[in-house]
């Protein structure tokens, strides 16, 4: 279990830093990975057929998409084919043709607040860091002067139960909890009848972490779907998709199969401060063209933040701000 961060030593220094710093500091592994190739590859060498295909080459590997990487080889070869280029130039023509692939999915999570409570159910695969999410969420929510109320449906682990308890006391939101093992369908119901009973603006609800592949489980999902409908029929209002960025590839599938059994309305990926495999938010928004609403680099509350396609786009480049 991840805990919440203190607001002492660490937390202060990460306060501190610029969105930019932390950015770039967690996809440089991402950047590191790629500026290296390119480097290598355009050393003393004219931008030829075979120099393109290379770079093409290394951006498949990196995770960005043949869709993408294509688009990227027909802007290099625009007046640039066969002269001398730098790995600075190459750079800059990725970052800006990520940009142009993640523009139109860099969209933020609008609360709607003729909806009350605006009902956002959280889903993924356990260990993508979905409470973790749902605790800063809570807290962005709280600063904007919204009143917030977390539902802790992850009834099958009692850390996740506690870890929420930490940030609604930390957040002053509301928790509505029940002991471990106990029906998350039946928590879910009271949870959103409870928020429209009081006036709440945000509902956050928590999910088990469940296996793509895992047929009973997903079907257990459908059945909080349906319960929280019987208290609201438009609600969830937003389901958003936690993916886990170290899992690379793997995060396409994930994505297929949580949009059938739960309407994925918005993602947010995690944990790109511990993997060099930043580049599958490019392939997912080329595929899925699923709303990105928040990226996070770190444990800490401000390492959560809305999507920007231009920073994502220089950061994995490994360009400056």
């Amino acid at each position: 279990m991840t805990d919440p961060p203190t607001e002492t030593g660490n937390s202060t220094e990460s306060q501190k830093k610029t969105w930019w710093t932390r950015l770039t500091g967690g996809l440089r592994r991402s950047s590191s990975a790629l500026g290296s190739a390119i480097s290598d590859l355009v050393s003393k060498r004219k931008l030829d057929a075979e120099t393109i295909a290379e770079i093409e080459d290394v951006l498949i590997r990196a995770d960005l998409g043949v869709q993408t990487a294509d688009r990227i080889a027909a802007a290099l070869r625009e007046g640039r084919y066969d002269a001398a280029i730098s790995a600075d130039e190459v750079k800059a023509v990725v970052a800006a043709e990520v940009a142009k692939a993640l523009a139109p999915v860099a969209r933020p999570l609008a609360i709607e607040t003729t909806k009350k409570p605006f009902v956002i159910l959280v889903v993924g695969v356990n260990g993508s860091g979905k409470t973790t999410t749902i605790g800063k969420l809570a807290a962005r929510f709280r600063a904007e002067g919204r009143q917030v109320m977390m539902a802790a449906g992850d009834t099958f682990r009692a850390a996740a139960i506690d870890q929420l308890r930490i940030w609604a006391t930390r957040t002053d939101a509301e928790l509505m909890a029940r002991e471990a093992g106990a029906d998350a369908a039946g928590l879910v119901f009271d949870a959103v009848a409870a928020a429209k009973q009081r006036g709440v603006d945000v509902l956050l609800i928590d999910t088990a972490g469940r296996l793509q592949n895992r047929s009973e489980l997903m079907n257990e999902l459908e059945k909080v779907l349906r319960v929280m409908k019987k208290v609201d029929a438009s609600a969830p209002h937003a389901v958003l998709l936690v993916l886990d960025a170290t899992v690379g590839q793997n995060a396409l599938s994930q994505v297929e199969i949580f949009q059938k059994t739960a309407g994925v309305t918005g993602l947010v990926m995690t944990k790109l401060d511990g993997t060099a495999r930043g580049g599958i938010l490019v392939a997912l928004a080329a595929r899925f063209k699923l709303p990105v609403h928040f990226i996070g680099v770190g444990e800490n509350v401000e390492d959560l933040a809305p999507f920007s396609e231009r920073d994502f786009g220089r950061a994995i480049a490994g360009l400056n701000e």
